[in-house]
C-alpha cells in the first residue's frame, strides 16, 4: 500500500511537542519556491536530487494554497466527499504538487541539531532534504517535524515536498469548508541545542478560596523557570510554588512574562493561572460559572484561504472583544498558533479541537466509519496528540475537543481517555457522543429553545457548540437563545455559526462559493453562513450578537436604573445617559452593580426614549475609553395618536379619472400620482425573495406551492363617495384560495389616509412571508429618513441591535450586500418616513401606529432569480413595500425554524398608514 493510501499517519517525525518561543536560532523557510502540478501522485522523484533542473516549474508562495494560485480550482462541499467513499483509499486523480526550496545555511549552523518544523500541509506531504527521504505525514492543520542536522550543509541546501491534495488522512478530513491543498502554514528550520529544552508543560492552577496561584513546569531536562512579576528566579522545574496571583480571564486576561532555562536555551512563556472544575453539573472556571457567549471560527481570507496574515487574525480578535464575543471553537482543527497567542493575550475562552471530521461517512449510514475501525485508532491518536501537545501551555484554553461530526466509536473514546491522562485539567468536549459516555461536557448543536432550557439541568454541564446559524438574513431567534443561557447555570453556553463567509473573491461573481468553479459535487453557498461578509464587514447578524452578549443587563423601574454585571466588574466602564435632544449625562453606580438615580426630566412632548449606555472608562489592548460595551433604552413619553379627523375634501370624477386631494387615480380607481409624483397603485403582497432560512425550513417550497410568489389582482369594484375604495380578490392560480382586499382612501389633514382590510377566503394553514402593500416610485426618489429603529435592518426577530430614533439613508445604502441575493434591508417598526428626490420633494408615510418598511431598486423575483449580487440590475423605478407584518427568520438553514412567537400567519384584518407630500 502506498504511503498517502495508508493507515499509517506519519512516518520519520519526531514525537510531538508544544509551540515554544525560544532564543535558539530558526531560519523562517517562507517565500517563492519552485512548484509543478502534476494530475496523479506517483510522478517520479528526481525533483528531489539537490542537481534537479527546475527553472522550467513555475512559483509558488509559501505559504498558500495553490489553487488560488492558479493551479487547479478550489471546491466546496460541505458533508459529501468529492470522492468516492473507498477507505482509506484516494482516488487516482490526485492533484500533486511538488515543491522546491533552496536555501543557505547560517554559517553558525554548523554540526548543530536541527528540526525542520511545518505548521500545516494539506492534506499529505512527502520530504526529502538534499536528496534523502525524511518521511512523511498526513493531518493538514497539525505541525510536523523532522530531526535534519545530520542532512544539512554549508552553503546551498536543496528542500523537496511532495503534496498530495488526496491522501487517506482525507477521509478525517471533510470539516465543511473549501478544499484547498498547499503548504499554507509557516515552513521553518529551528536549532536544538545541547541541553536545550525540547519540550515544556505549564501548570498554573488558581485557588479561588485563597487568591493563590500554583505554578509548576515540566521538562524533560534540568532546568529553571523566572516569573519576574510574581517575585520567582531560578524556580526547579518540576517543582511546585505557591504564590499570591491574578487569575486569567477572558474578562480579565492576567498573564505573567515568564522564563525557562536550561542549559542550553531559553524558552519565554506567558503564563495564565486558571483552574477548570465542574461541580453539581456546573462548569466552573476558578470557581465562578463558565459563560461561553461565542462564535466557531474557520480560518479563512478571500484571497489567501486558509493561510492568514498574522495581523488578519488580530484583526479578528479584537473584533470579536469589541462585540462582546468571548470564546471560541475552532472549528474543526487546531488553528495557527498564533491565533491562540492572542486569545491569551486579548482574553477568548477556547474549545481547542482536533483536526478530524467524517460528517460524509453519514450518507452510507455510517458504514466503515473510521472512528469505529480499530485499523484507523493511530491515526486518531496521534492527531489528537500533536493537538494536545502543541496547544497545552495557553490558557484561554479551556475545553479539549476530539473533533467534529465523526459519529462515534471506540477511536474517540480512545482519544479521550488518552486525553484525560495526558492533561487532567481540561474536560474533554465531543458533540456527538449523545450518550455522554466518554466525554465531560453534554454538547449539543442547533438544540431548539425548548431543547436548551431542558438539556441545562442534566448531570452534566450544557454547550451549544454551534447555534444560530448565521447563514444570510439572520440568524433569528438569538436574543432568545441567550437568555437562557443567562437563566441557566448548568448550561455553559453557545458558539453562533459562524464566523465569516467563506466566499473566495472571485473576477466574475466578486465572491465565490460552491458551484463557481463549475464543481461536478458541491454544497452551493452553504459556506457563505457568517457573522462577517467575507471582506470582514460586519453583517446586521454580528451587531446583534453584540446585542445579546452584552456583559450587562439594563432593568428600569420609576426614576432608577438597575445596572447587573453578567460577566466580569463594572470596574472599567462609565455609564451616561442620554435624550433625542443631545442632553447628556452620567450615572453613579455602585462598582458591584445595583440602582442609579435618574436626573428629572421636563415634560416631554412625543415620543421620548432615554438611552443609557456603558462605555470604557479607559482604554484597553482591545479598545478605546467612550468604546460602547452596552446599551438600553427607556420610553419616556408615548407618541399622541395620529389624527385621523376626516376632512372636507371628496374624490371628484375627471375626464382622466379621480382626482382626490393631493392624488390622482384612473378611471379604475389605481393610483398614478401623489403630489405630482408618479406613483404606482397599491398592491397586496405576501411573498418575499426567500433568505437562506426560508430555504432551510423549506419554506420557499410552501410558498411556490401556495403561489404567493404569483398572485393575480382581480379588480372588483371601485365606490366612490366620501371616499375612495377600490375591492380586489387576489389569489394564485390554479387554487380556490384567495384574499379579499379593500383599499380605502381617506383625506386626513393634506394629505390620504390609506386603509387596507384583509378577508382570507379558504383555509390559510401555512405562514406567509409578509402582509405588505407595494407601491412603486420614480428612481430618483432615493433618500429616506425615517424615525424608528435603527440604522440597520430589523425583522420580527432580527434587529435588537438597532435602537429607536431617527435615522437617513440613500435607497442604495439600506440594502444589505448578502452574498447571495435574497430578502433584506427591512426596517421594522417604524412610526413615519418621508422619501424624496434630491431636492426634498417626496412623500411622508405615517403608520397607524407603525409599519415596515422597504426601499429597493428591485423586485422580490429579481432578488429571487440572482445568484450574486453582480446579477442584480437596478430596475427603472423604486419598490415601495409597507407591511403590516412579516414572517420571522429563524436559523432554519442549519437549526429551528422560527419561533411560533414570530410566525406569520394570514387573518382578517384592518392596516393603515397616512400619505401627505413632503
Amino acid at each position: 500500500m502506498t504511503y498517502y493510501a495508508d493507515h499509517q499517519p506519519t512516518s520519520g517525525l519526531r514525537a510531538p511537542r508544544a509551540a515554544l518561543d525560544s532564543d535558539a536560532p530558526r531560519l523562517d523557510l517562507g517565500g517563492d519556491w519552485r512548484f509543478r502540478l502534476l494530475p496523479e501522485a506517483d510522478g517520479p522523484v528526481e525533483f528531489a536530487t539537490p542537481a534537479y533542473d527546475d527553472t522550467g516549474w513555475d512559483t509558488l508562495p509559501v505559504p498558500a494554497h495553490w489553487p488560488l494560485h492558479g493551479h487547479g480550482a478550489p471546491a466546496y462541499t460541505n458533508v459529501v466527499y468529492p470522492f468516492p467513499l473507498d477507505p482509506p483509499h484516494p482516488p487516482t486523480d490526485n492533484p500533486t504538487g511538488d515543491y522546491r526550496c533552496v536555501f543557505d545555511l547560517p554559517a553558525d549552523w554548523a554540526g548543530e541539531d536541527v528540526v525542520l518544523r511545518f505548521d500545516g500541509v494539506d492534506s499529505c506531504a512527502r520530504v526529502w532534504l538534499n536528496g534523502a527521504e525524511l518521511g512523511m505525514f498526513t493531518g493538514s492543520r497539525l505541525p510536523a517535524e523532522f530531526d535534519v542536522g545530520a542532512l544539512l550543509r554549508s552553503g546551498r541546501n536543496v528542500l523537496a515536498v511532495r503534496v498530495h491534495q488526496w491522501s487517506a488522512g482525507s477521509y478525517l478530513e471533510d470539516q465543511d469548508m473549501w478544499w484547498l491543498p498547499g503548504i499554507f502554514r509557516p515552513v521553518t528550520l529551528l536549532v536544538r541545542p545541547t541541553g536545550g529544552l525540547d519540550d515544556v508543560f505549564v501548570h498554573a492552577d488558581f485557588d479561588h478560596t485563597t487568591g493563590l496561584g500554583t505554578l509548576r513546569v515540566d521538562t524533560p531536562v534540568p532546568a529553571t523557570v523566572a516569573v519576574p512579576g510574581l517575585g520567582l528566579a531560578a524556580v526547579p522545574t518540576g517543582a511546585p510554588v505557591t504564590v499570591p496571583v491574578r487569575p486569567w480571564s477572558a474578562e480579565n486576561p492576567t498573564l505573567y512574562d515568564a522564563t525557562v532555562t536550561s542549559s542550553g536555551e531559553t524558552v519565554r512563556l506567558r503564563i495564565g493561572f486558571r483552574t477548570v472544575s465542574i461541580v453539581d453539573g456546573v462548569l466552573l472556571v476558578n470557581g465562578e460559572p463558565l459563560h461561553l457567549r461565542g462564535v466557531n471560527r474557520h480560518e479563512f481570507h478571500p484571497d489567501h484561504g486558509r493561510a492568514l496574515p498574522v495581523e488578519t487574525m488580530r484583526e479578528d480578535v479584537l473584533l470579536m472583544k469589541r462585540h462582546n464575543i468571548n470564546a471560541v471553537r475552532t472549528s474543526h482543527y487546531p488553528p495557527h498558533p498564533a491565533f491562540l497567542d492572542l486569545c491569551d493575550e486579548y482574553g477568548l475562552w477556547v474549545i481547542d479541537e482536533c483536526d478530524l471530521e467524517t460528517h460524509g461517512f453519514t450518507f452510507v449510514g455510517w458504514r466503515n466509519n473510521p472512528s469505529a475501525d480499530e485499523s484507523w485508532r493511530e491515526s486518531y491518536l496521534d492527531r489528537m496528540r500533536r493537538t494536545v501537545e502543541r496547544d497545552k501551555n495557553h490558557p484561554s484554553i479551556v475545553l479539549w475537543s476530539l473533533g467534529n461530526e465523526s459519529h462515534t466509536g471506540s477511536n474517540l473514546a480512545a482519544m479521550a481517555d488518552w486525553t484525560r491522562d495526558r492533561d487532567p485539567s481540561r474536560p474533554v468536549h465531543y458533540e456527538g457522543d449523545a450518550d455522554c459516555a466518554y466525554v465531560d461536557v453534554h454538547s449539543r448543536m442547533y438544540a431548539t429553545h425548548e431543547e436548551t432550557e431542558r438539556f441545562s439541568h442534566g448531570p452534566l454541564p450544557f454547550v451549544q457548540c454551534e447555534y444560530a446559524h448565521a447563514m444570510g438574513n439572520g440568524p433569528g431567534g438569538l436574543a432568545e437563545y441567550v437568555a437562557l443561557f443567562d437563566e441557566n447555570p448548568g448550561c455553559a453556553g453557545g458558539f453562533v455559526w459562524e464566523w465569516i463567509d467563506h466566499g473566495l473573491r472571485h473576477p466574475v461573481h466578486e465572491f465565490a462559493y460552491g458551484g463557481d468553479y463549475d464543481e461536478p459535487v458541491h454544497d452551493g453557498n452553504f459556506v457563505i453562513d457568517g457573522l462577517l461578509f467575507p471582506d470582514r464587514t460586519p453583517s446586521p447578524g454580528l451587531l446583534d450578537v453584540h446585542k445579546a452578549y452584552e456583559p450587562v443587563a439594563f432593568a428600569f423601574t420609576g426614576d432608577q436604573v438597575t445596572i447587573t454585571p453578567k460577566r466580569g466588574d463594572l470596574s472599567r466602564l462609565r455609564f451616561e445617559w442620554t435624550l433625542p435632544d443631545g442632553s447628556t449625562g452620567t450615572l453613579r453606580v455602585p462598582p458591584g452593580g445595583g440602582g442609579a438615580a435618574l436626573p428629572e426630566w421636563p415634560a416631554f412632548t412625543g415620543e421620548t426614549w432615554l438611552t443609557v449606555r456603558a462605555v470604557l472608562s479607559v482604554d484597553t489592548p482591545w479598545a478605546p475609553a467612550g468604546h460602547e460595551v452596552a446599551w438600553a433604552q427607556h420610553l419616556l413619553a408615548a407618541a399622541p395618536d395620529v389624527p385621523t379627523t376626516p376632512t372636507s375634501v371628496r374624490p371628484q370624477r375627471t375626464d382622466e379619472g379621480i382626482s382626490f386631494g393631493p392624488a390622482e387615480f384612473d378611471r379604475r380607481g389605481q393610483l398614478t400620482t401623489f403630489a405630482g409624483i408618479p406613483v404606482g397603485a397599491p398592491r397586496l403582497d405576501l411573498w418575499r425573495a426567500p433568505t437562506d432560512n426560508d430555504r432551510g425550513a423549506r419554506l420557499h417550497e410552501t410558498w411556490s406551492a401556495v403561489g404567493l410568489h404569483r398572485l393575480t389582482h382581480r379588480l372588483d369594484a371601485v365606490d366612490v363617495g366620501d371616499t375612495l375604495v377600490t375591492r380586489v380578490r387576489v389569489a394564485p392560480a390554479g387554487t380556490d384560495r384567495g384574499v379579499r382586499v379593500t383599499y380605502e382612501w381617506t383625506p386626513v389633514g393634506d394629505g390620504l389616509l390609506l386603509g387596507v382590510h384583509l378577508e382570507p377566503e379558504g383555509d390559510w394553514p401555512e405562514p406567509v412571508a409578509r402582509i405588505a402593500v407595494c407601491l412603486t416610485l420614480p428612481p430618483e426618489l432615493d433618500r429616506v429618513r425615517w424615525y424608528g429603529p435603527g440604522p440597520g435592518e430589523s425583522y420580527p426577530d432580527t434587529g435588537f441591535a438597532n435602537r429607536v430614533g431617527t435615522f437617513e439613508s440613500t435607497v442604495d445604502e439600506l440594502a444589505t450586500p448578502y452574498v447571495r441575493p435574497q430578502e433584506n434591508g427591512r426596517r421594522g417598526e417604524v412610526r413615519h418616513a418621508t422619501v424624496t428626490d434630491a431636492t426634498g420633494r417626496g412623500l411622508r408615510i405615517t403608520g397607524l401606529p407603525r409599519f415596515g418598511l422597504g426601499l429597493t431598486r428591485w423586485t422580490p423575483a429579481v432578488l429571487d432569480a440572482a445568484r450574486h449580487r453582480v446579477e442584480l440590475t437596478p430596475g427603472s423605478t423604486v419598490e415601495l413595500s409597507l407591511d403590516a407584518g412579516h414572517q420571522g427568520i429563524g436559523t432554519a438553514s442549519c437549526g429551528p425554524g422560527t419561533l411560533p412567537s414570530y410566525e406569520l400567519f394570514l387573518r382578517e384584518q384592518t392596516f393603515s398608514v397616512l400619505l401627505e407630500q413632503a
